[in-house]
């Protein structure tokens, strides 16, 4: 039986939009490459590690919650 498919999404999309940001801004402020958040904001990533999660949120003042969700059953 193959592995069920996350269901996990990152919300990259709207949280830089509303605060007016490019996706370069909210990259440059956590440390972590453009590449790397445009695989978190098109769910091509398999996992997150807290520290980047932490450093995402600090920049776009946010909490986990604001960027993560769970795709219905």
């Amino acid at each position: 039986m193959p592995p069920e498919e996350h269901r996990v999404r990152v919300r990259l999309d709207r949280l830089p939009a509303e605060r007016g940001m490019t996706l370069s801004e909210p990259a440059a402020r956590a440390g972590v490459s453009v590449v790397d958040l445009s695989v978190l904001k098109n769910d091509r990533a398999k996992a997150i590690r807290f520290s980047t999660l932490t450093a995402l949120c600090r920049a776009l003042d946010c909490q986990p919650g604001d960027l993560l969700s769970v795709d219905p059953d």
